[in-house]
């Protein structure tokens, strides 16, 4: 959503800059500015904050705006547009700024809407506990819904907290710990419970004023929140690596069609048995998938019924193109189907 948010800003921003330089390229470079706004951390920030406001974004949106206008002015003398003067500069800057401003807070606004609220679960106790607790009350755009409060002393020790924390990471999307003091055991324990549960944690750390560390990651009102990356990859990393996955299983499948019979058919006449190698292997969240490969081997049994080593099945085509990892490159139909995804 804040994609299209943002595709609609500059396209906004595009049509009048296309009105100055009286040519329609300004529209040929809008594919390029959403990846800038996701180098910026323009699509990260609301897959781990606690709250999604538009407004602590302004700086970071000023940025965007600017970076992408100087890359337009570089980029349009180079086609029939000619130069972007200073006065369009200027105004593709403004413009961009505030039309992302409103869209984006247009698009949050309807994700609040549409989108069910984030189940949450805290654990702590006295003042600061009373006091996150005031917060949530306070600040309804963060979108939450407590599911559940536990004293951290009724957490018990050993096996009984390890019980019990599971229990607690069980059915919601996020934990907040809110205490007095930090247990540094609780937070390993909790880290390694939501990293596997795919569960959310925050920390309200204790700390104020000059013994806080010089890194904040994040504050609400009063309260400096610590994030711990208990998630796997943002929804706009996994469309990225999705779009390079198919463009580039795509491209290599083109080029190598030539040869991918050629190797077929070396494997057909090299030795009896399939062309292709498969086996059910584990995919995503277990999925179970059939992968394929060319076929190096040949059958595990002599004539006589012996059988043979690894090393005696591996045929010499087969050693070559194992070298050459050729038995691999079925492997990119996978790919493009969304079973496998490349990683080297």
């Amino acid at each position: 959503m804040l994609a299209v948010a943002d595709l609609a800003a500059v396209t906004v921003a595009a049509a009048v800059t296309a009105a100055f330089v009286g040519s329609l390229w300004p529209f040929a470079f809008l594919p390029l500015w959403l990846p800038i706004a996701k180098f910026f951390g323009l699509y990260d920030r609301d897959h781990r904050a606690l709250r999604h406001l538009t407004a602590d974004e302004v700086p970071v949106i000023i940025a965007w705006a600017a970076t992408i206008t100087a890359l337009l002015a570089l980029l349009l003398p180079l086609t029939s547009a000619g130069a972007l003067g200073t006065v369009a500069a200027v105004a593709h800057v403004a413009l961009v700024a505030l039309a992302a401003v409103i869209t984006r807070s247009l698009a949050r606004r309807l994700w609040w809407i549409w989108t069910p609220p984030e189940h949450v679960a805290m654990i702590g106790d006295g003042d600061a506990l009373e006091s996150m607790r005031r917060k949530f009350g306070l600040f309804r755009d963060m979108h939450f819904e407590l599911s559940s409060e536990r004293p951290v002393d009724e957490l018990g020790s050993g096996q009984d907290r390890t019980r019990a924390l599971l229990e607690i990471a069980s059915g919601v999307d996020r934990i907040v710990v809110a205490s007095g003091h930090v247990d540094t055991g609780l937070i390993s324990e909790l880290n390694s419970i939501c990293r596997k549960r795919q569960v959310k944690l925050s920390v309200v750390s204790p700390l104020r004023g000059r013994a806080l560390p010089s890194l904040q990651i994040a504050q609400l009102a009063d309260l400096p929140i610590l994030e711990y990356n208990t998630w796997d990859l943002s929804r706009s990393s996994l469309v990225i690596k999705r779009t390079f996955d198919i463009c580039v299983s795509v491209l290599g499948l083109l080029l190598l069609a030539p040869f991918l019979p050629i190797i077929a058919i070396a494997i057909k006449l090299d030795s009896p048995g399939p062309i292709f190698f498969s086996q059910v292997r584990a995919g995503l969240g277990g999925r179970p998938f059939r992968m394929y490969k060319f076929r190096t081997m040949r059958d595990a049994v002599r004539p006589d019924g012996k059988p043979l080593a690894d090393v005696e099945r591996l045929t010499p085509l087969g050693r070559w193109i194992r070298n050459s990892s050729l038995d691999e490159l079925p492997e990119l139909f996978s790919v493009l189907k969304g079973d496998m995804s490349l990683v080297g």
